[in-house]
């Protein structure tokens, strides 16, 4: 189940929640129980490594253009 992380307008806290991704727009309430809260960005590394080369382009797999659907 994914993770969102939130920040408390009132308190200032951070925490975050594990729900499901259709319930990832509801309100959350801080742990101190305020409502006033935010939804955080959060970044996700994906694959790879910092000395891995970058894969070449032009390779056609998966993804509509990368498929070549996209007319």
């Amino acid at each position: 189940m994914p993770r969102y992380e939130y920040r408390c307008r009132t308190c200032d806290d951070t925490f975050e929640l594990s729900r499901p991704m259709a319930e990832s727009s509801d309100p959350a309430s801080c742990p101190a129980g305020h409502g006033d809260t935010v939804k955080l960005l959060s970044a996700v590394a994906v694959g790879g490594s910092a000395s891995s080369p970058a894969p070449a382009a032009g390779g056609g797999g998966g993804g509509c253009c990368g498929g070549g659907c996209c007319g």
